[in-house]
């Protein structure tokens, strides 16, 4: 069977479902949402905090503006994001907000009506807008119910395998029905990925268990570059045990940070800052803490931790401003954070690096665009600002929708399309009926663990040459193994087995992408801290990583940062 459509969103989160409704509200009439599962499911869910704008409705936030958000945020990427994305993202980021605010999102309040505002680590003015904790939630919900009101269409549980390109033009996709295990091709004049991060390719992640990566792949094995792989987010407070986020409100409302010694620990690290540092400073710090044996359950099953001490702030202020939190721990972790520190760990977060894209989501292939965390514009840089997440798919999900919009009403669909999508459909049949009918004798669950287990370890929170060298050699000797994987289930319906060893072949190249491009970036910016490379080298690294695909592995090569107002300089808190 073959679709045919105006625009094709992949992917039902926060920056898909804005960008369909800017595509429909531009004039397009034939929108259409690929998603795996109900949008409402979709990973921006999980986003707690907020979602930074320069509103100044805290008191201490009077004289807050978009510029100062800017420098916040281009000082959190270590200067590494793009200057003039990062001024379009902080300038587009108060009527986001309001525009959310105005279709009913239910932020909190101050006693004014105002929407309410916390501290998010990094930032110099409390300019987070929150929904108590569950900030994602409240967004995902209220974006949706925009798509409903317009009638836009979505496919739900169609898994895209392939994003067909022919010189040098995005013609359509191939899709797999999960519900039936029917292949169909999508014939589209614009296609954007909205597909989120690459989280599940660590172990220890915060993300859910669909963040492998796949729609990172897919553009990189189609000819688009990926850019910034190297730069993984690791959140400073994952649950020990299960690494569910405990979201940075927790510290932007006053928690504490607590070591084995009973010791508030920051104030070694960011004295200035102390709880409320950047991401990739604070998860250094809890790591160091439990390296040199501060932490408690020192070489414990699960790794050592600290505490996330809430105790102080006291039973109204946490339902208030914390619920979701409390309902965690009291679930997973058997514990209540009113009467009990809440022990926590860094855990992979975010994936700053993505599909190599300009504000308005275009990349060097006609008719493609992307958007959110797959994508990289690049806002975040070598580290992201909690809240900026959320800013960055409302934003560049809206212009990317436009655009393409734009493109859609300038220009005819592509040319001997058909013909290109029967040949693609062709091969991922053969390549299903390889895994399934093959000799092989690998294991895939075992692969994914194995792959999972080397990024975490070789390029994790901190990083050396000898440790990338071997976990580079590893993730490669991983791509041999994968030619020998055996699918053991040959069901049609919900065919996990299947979907999993499609997606283990995109996590093992991302991987190679991420490990080549850290072991080739020779100083520590962001989250890249290396042991052996200590300090920032503006000479020779400030470059963004380009990494395109080939069959014989991934190609490195290097693009400048855009630097409008702020030089670089040292980054202290």
């Amino acid at each position: 069977m073959q679709l045919n459509h105006q625009v094709v969103i992949v992917g039902g989160g926060l920056a898909g479902l804005r960008a369909a409704i800017a595509a429909h509200d531009s004039g397009v009439s034939d929108v259409v949402i690929i998603s795996q599962l109900p949008p409402v499911r979709s990973h921006s869910v999980a986003a707690a905090g907020g979602i930074n704008g320069s509103l100044a409705n805290h008191p201490n936030s009077k004289d807050d503006n978009w510029e100062k958000h800017m420098f916040d945020t281009v000082k959190g990427s270590d200067f590494l994001a793009d200057q003039d994305a990062a001024e379009v993202m902080a300038k587009e980021a108060v009527p986001r907000i309001i525009e959310m605010e105005h279709w009913g999102c239910p932020f909190s309040r101050n006693d004014d009506g105002t929407i309410a505002q916390r501290p998010f680590g990094g930032a110099g003015y409390p300019r987070t807008c929150y929904a108590s904790d569950k900030t994602g939630h409240a967004l995902l919900h209220t974006m949706y119910q925009q798509t409903r009101k317009r009638g836009i269409k979505v496919l739900q549980e169609y898994v895209v395998l392939e994003l067909v390109v022919r010189d040098g033009r995005a013609i359509g996709l191939v899709a797999l029905n999960f519900l039936t295990g029917e292949l169909i091709t999508v014939k589209a004049q614009a296609i954007l990925f909205a597909t989120g991060g690459a989280g599940k390719i660590y172990a220890h992640s915060t993300n859910n268990l669909l963040n492998t990566g796949l729609g990172i792949a897919l553009a990189y094995h189609a000819g688009v570059p990926i850019k910034d792989m190297e730069f993984i987010q690791f959140h400073p407070t994952g649950l020990w045990g299960t690494n569910i986020l405990m979201t940075e409100g927790c510290r932007g409302e006053g928690g504490y940070l607590v070591n084995n010694l009973g010791e508030r620990f920051m104030v070694k690290y960011a004295p200035k800052a102390m709880e409320l540092g950047p991401r990739d400073i604070v998860a250094r710090s809890i790591q160091t803490e439990i390296n040199e044996g501060r932490g408690f359950n020192q070489g414990g099953p699960g790794g050592g931790y600290v505490h996330l001490d809430l105790r102080h702030l006291g039973e109204a202020k946490i339902d208030e401003r914390l619920p979701e939190v409390r309902e965690i721990c009291l679930n997973f972790a058997g514990l209540d954070p009113v009467t009990t520190p809440i022990p926590v760990q860094p855990s992979q977060h975010y994936t700053m690096g993505g599909i190599d894209c300009n504000v308005n989501g275009e990349t060097k292939v006609t008719g493609f665009y992307a958007a959110g965390e797959c994508a990289c514009v690049s806002v975040h840089g070598a580290n992201r600002l909690g809240g900026n997440s959320l800013l960055d798919t409302i934003v560049f999900g809206k212009l990317a929708g436009d655009r393409m919009a734009a493109f859609v009403a300038g220009g005819s669909g592509p040319a001997n399309a058909d013909a290109a999508l029967a040949e693609a459909l062709t091969n991922i049949k053969h390549q299903i009926t390889a895994l399934q009918n093959g000799a092989g004798t690998e294991d895939g669950p075992s692969l994914r663990v194995e792959l999972q287990q080397t990024m975490f370890h070789h390029i994790g929170v901190f990083r050396d040459e000898t440790l990338m060298t071997d976990g580079l050699a590893k993730v490669r000797r991983l791509r041999e193994r994968y030619k020998q994987v055996k699918v053991r289930h040959t069901g049609k319906v919900y065919n996990m087995d299947l979907l999993q060893q499609l997606e283990l072949k995109g996590m093992i190249d991302v991987a190679e992408a991420i490990a080549a491009g850290a072991l080739a970036r020779k100083e520590s910016r962001g989250s890249h801290a290396r042991r052996d490379f200590t300090e920032r080298d503006d000479v020779n690294f400030l470059r963004h990583t380009i990494a395109s695909y080939t069959p014989a592995g991934v190609k490195l090569d290097y693009s400048p940062v855009a630097i409008t107002r702020f030089q670089p300089e040292a980054r202290k808190y």
